[in-house]
């Protein structure tokens, strides 16, 4: 049986057209399914909760990275079933490191390939990350972009340069595999499982996910007159190349803000809590990826 599992803002025009498609292919090749619809934020968790709760063992995300991020929260025991995910959403940044195409070719690697181990970050506090989380001017972005009602893809570029022309710097403690805590300036935080943020951002071109290693990044805010080179940079791919730019590969981390709680990004959902503490876990998760 397959528990697919869509939130009812997805099913738009375009949305509604993929999701029969999806059906039609799955009556075609014999397969069992239901279909759930979530209508308000949280709910989807709650559902992959209860589905796994009762012995699911085949959930599929239909949307973008909130919806995988809530369905990833909600599995009661990510060893006890496998994942698949149909990129429905915005910037879809997660299905991008996974490989996993867009429309109807991604039902065809549910159904006829075989589910990879697939590492997602554990914190402390009981959320869980598949994608990348952190604080910082990628919470700014977010915030921006949720604040347009239209524009697509090309909504997360432009609160990107918004973004990084009326920022601040926030002062973050950041520390890795139990090591001493470095305080920065920052412009950005964040541990990075997959490889691209905020609809197409490459934040971290290099994270593997299915390495057993997550990639703590941290960027120093940079003057002003540098904003546009780091951005071009930002945009290419070369982000950590910049001497602003700290990276450690790292199976544990930390992230504090001295002055107290913060918002904080987990695959794109804003949350309020006190810290971000990591830990990459790998080898449990199963999932349909390219």
């Amino acid at each position: 049986m397959l528990d697919l599992i869509v939130y009812q803002k997805s099913l738009n025009k375009k949305g509604r057209k993929l999701l029969t498609a999806i059906e039609s292919a799955l009556k075609a090749n014999g397969e069992e399914y239901r279909i759930h619809v979530a209508t308000r934020e949280g709910e989807a968790i709650g559902l992959a909760q209860s589905l796994t709760r009762d012995g699911a063992e085949k959930l599929v995300a239909f949307g973008g990275d909130g919806t995988l991020n809530e369905v990833v929260n909600g599995i009661c025991d990510p060893a006890r079933c496998v994942l698949g995910l149909i990129p429905a959403g915005t910037g879809n940044d997660f299905s991008a490191a996974a490989k996993i195409p867009k429309g109807i070719a991604a039902l065809d690697l549910i159904l006829k390939g075989e589910p990879k181990p697939t590492d997602y970050i554990q914190f402390d506090d009981g959320k869980r990350s598949i994608n990348i989380a952190g604080m910082g001017i990628d919470v700014d972005i977010l915030q921006r972009v949720a604040r347009k009602k239209r524009g697509g893809k090309s909504k997360y570029f432009f609160s990107l340069l918004s973004s990084l022309m009326h920022y601040k710097a926030i002062g973050l403690d950041v520390s890795a595999d139990g090591g001493e805590a470095v305080h920065y300036q920052s412009l950005i935080a964040c541990v990075c499982n997959g490889s691209q943020l905020g609809g197409g951002i490459p934040m971290c071109p290099d994270a593997v996910i299915d390495d057993g290693k997550m990639e703590l990044v941290v960027a120093d805010c940079p003057p002003r007159h540098k904003i546009p080179g780091a951005l071009i940079k930002l945009m290419r791919g070369k982000v950590l190349s910049l001497s602003i730019t700290h990276r450690v590969s790292c199976t544990t981390a930390r992230i504090t803000m001295p002055e107290g709680s913060f918002l904080a990004q987990y695959d794109g959902e804003i949350k309020e809590c006190e810290s971000l503490t990591a830990t990459i876990v790998s080898g449990k998760l199963k999932m349909f990826r390219g």
